[in-house]
């Protein structure tokens, strides 16, 4: 890094976001004041329900154990499991055994799951993914085979308990996550948080989530996203009344509000489009109050159906780098809450730079750059640190935004993602609001050189608006007969940006791989496949 960041860290410990307390700290406290707390687990058939007592206790077991294998302060074990309760006696006992906890998402495949144990050296591997176990067995000490029975070159999770648990002795400023981006553009980058910039992130949620006696929250984001597994450590350190769902499906997540009334849940865009969709009329919804959307950009459109259906939904912002840089509360004016990103979270800031480094005026797009307790301490390979921070260490979040007279937070897209058509520059979100808006099917982008255009990007419509997130692969449809019908492309083609607005024929890929919020993986865009299917040009 070219700043200096131990004179950055210190004012935050003289504001009172750092202090010596660690998530070692937190879990203790969460298990001895809200012991009693039930935390749930919902797979497709059935529900487990423990206590955050009882999961600190396996926790301490499994820590044990991490630490019979071999396990010290500072070694690195890797987790990629869905949101059972393994994975959350996981997290918490790698952390309690002061090594550093790295969640894999749980879709990722050998060759991802692979670059991530090798760049991180990782020394102990827990899955529930055989074909991994067996591939990646030599390049870890131990792997630790999730629902599986015994088998020559793993371990199962009884193998791994043990007692005799020896509290280790970590410092607040040691690196205790180590989070891999989905790498849109490029391989995963090894994002690196300490005890300090998750307690601290921790720390700023009472100020999104306003939390009511009767709150019951549902998590289905992945374990392996930063939200996910920020939900997590939220559940076992401060004992919110909390139901996981292990993988996203809209029909089971309406189950499980409607058995657990549960009051508020989080998502990207498309899990509440998938529960808005299936037109529930019964109550089912009855109970939930709040939907926060982050991840993804979410439309007015999207929102205002919410709100048709009672829920009201708000936005949040952040970044693997940066968990939660600022946030909508439900008590703020609905149109704050669908149109804008909110105002900073406490301790973060926000600025917005022009073109040539300079602020941007009030209400004038930019890059946005951010600084915070929260904030990351710097990428794995320290090669990378440079281009991320400014010279006086705030980190460039690669987002275009603006700021408004009253200090909300406007995301208008992502740097990289701006469409270039023949020397016009395109808002990729202008383009997936009014598709959206007149219930297009889901939207992913692709670039390919386009002859008079130069390399542009194109919209693809894809199969389901419902589907799982969790998925890696999207079919690519061409429009319904509807939308091949002149009135309907009429009506939304006049709210396209000009240069978009024709139709054009175009080679269609069998898929287009996507990370969980639904970006397109540009790394693995030349996807061959079928051909002429029309499609936005």
């Amino acid at each position: 890094m070219s700043f200096d960041y131990v004179a950055l860290r210190s004012v935050w410990y003289r504001e009172g976001w750092f202090s010596s307390r660690t998530c070692i700290d937190a879990f203790e406290a969460g298990a001895r004041d809200r012991g009693s707390t039930s935390v749930d687990f919902a797979s497709a058939a059935s529900v487990l329900s423990v206590t955050v007592a009882d999961l600190h206790d396996a926790a301490v077991t499994f820590a044990a154990g991490l630490q019979r294998l071999g396990v010290r302060p500072g070694d690195v074990v890797a987790v990629q499991l869905t949101n059972r309760v393994e994975c959350a006696i996981a997290y918490q006992a790698v952390l309690l055994s002061g090594a550093v906890l790295v969640p894999i998402v749980h879709i990722y495949g050998q060759g991802e799951v692979e670059f991530i144990v090798r760049q991180c050296g990782a020394s102990v591997l827990i899955t529930a993914t055989e074909s991994i176990a067996v591939a990646l067995g030599s390049a870890v000490r131990h792997v630790v085979l999730v629902g599986a029975e015994s088998g020559a070159g793993w371990l199962v999770w009884s193998d791994v308990q043990s007692e005799g648990y020896v509290r280790p002795d970590v410092s607040s400023d040691d690196v205790c996550l180590l989070m891999y981006t989905s790498g849109t553009t490029s391989v995963p980058k090894g994002v690196q948080h300490t005890h300090n910039t998750m307690l601290a992130e921790q720390a700023t949620m009472p100020a999104l989530i306003a939390g009511e006696p009767d709150d019951v929250s549902l998590v289905s984001f992945p374990p392996g996203h930063i939200a996910g597994v920020g939900s997590m450590l939220r559940a076992l350190m401060s004992g919110s009344r909390t139901v996981f769902l292990e993988k996203w499906d809209p029909r089971r997540a309406v189950e499980v509000i409607r058995d657990f009334r549960v009051t508020s849940t989080a998502g990207v865009p498309t899990h509440l489009q998938g529960i808005l969709e299936l037109g529930c009329t019964n109550g089912e919804l009855a109970t939930l109050r709040e939907f926060l959307v982050g991840a993804a950009p979410v439309t007015e459109e999207l929102g205002e159906r919410a709100a048709a259906a009672g829920i009201a939904t708000f936005r949040s912002y952040g970044a693997t780098e940066h968990p939660t840089v600022s946030g909508v509360h439900t008590d703020e004016p609905r149109w704050a809450r669908l149109r804008t990103d909110g105002r900073p979270m406490p301790g973060s800031v926000v600025r917005i730079l022009a073109a040539d480094g300079s602020e941007a005026p009030t209400d004038t797009d930019g890059e946005v750059v951010v600084r915070g307790p929260e904030q990351f301490v710097g990428y794995r390979d320290a090669q990378l640190d440079d281009e991320a921070f400014t010279d006086d260490g705030w980190f460039r979040t690669g987002d275009l935004g603006r700021l408004d007279a009253d200090g909300r937070l406007i995301i208008t897209d992502r740097i990289k993602d701006v469409i270039i058509r023949g020397g016009e520059t395109i808002s990729s979100a202008q383009v997936e609001d009014v598709l959206s808006a007149h219930r297009c099917p889901s939207v992913r982008w692709s670039r390919r050189p386009t002859p008079g255009t130069g390399r542009s990007w194109r919209p693809w419509l894809c199969s389901n608006p419902m589907s799982d997130l969790t998925s890696t692969r999207y079919e690519v449809i061409s429009p319904s007969p509807a939308w091949r019908s002149r009135r309907c492309r009429k009506g939304w083609s006049s709210s396209m940006p000009c240069p978009v607005r024709r139709w054009a024929r175009y080679a269609r890929p069998n898929c287009v791989p996507s990370t969980f919020p639904g970006r397109c993986l540009m790394r693995r865009r030349g996807a061959r496949g079928s051909k002429c299917d029309r499609v936005l040009a």
